[in-house]
């Protein structure tokens, strides 16, 4: 995903190779800046997976509650059709708990 957005890799970054000039700046000291800016590149690019793997449990952690909230809907409906079974006001605390785990206090 962000890997066509970015155009640099961290290869790309260790194999560049410049042009030296009488007056140019000192090799070891250009490769040690590179070698920094490779392992931050590493990093972010570690950090950019977790964060996506974390995204993706979380989106399916809410479509699972969301599937929960309205099977629960679906029981109150037809135990309010019925008329008994099951304690209407426990089902509508357990649906009130379930919308603020997903949608959060407010």
């Amino acid at each position: 995903m962000y890997q066509e957005r970015i155009i640099l890799t961290p290869k790309d970054i260790l194999e560049k190779e410049f042009k030296i000039d009488t007056r140019g700046y000192r090799p070891q000291e250009v490769d040690k800046f590179l070698d920094t800016i490779i392992s931050d590149y590493e990093e972010m690019f570690a950090l950019m997976r977790e964060t996506e793997r974390d995204k993706k449990a979380l989106i399916d952690e809410n479509m699972r509650l969301k599937q929960e909230i309205r099977n629960l809907r679906t029981k109150l409906d037809v135990a309010s059709e019925t008329g008994g079974g099951i304690n209407n006001v426990d089902l509508l605390r357990r649906l009130s708990n379930l919308e603020k785990i997903i949608y959060g206090d407010k």
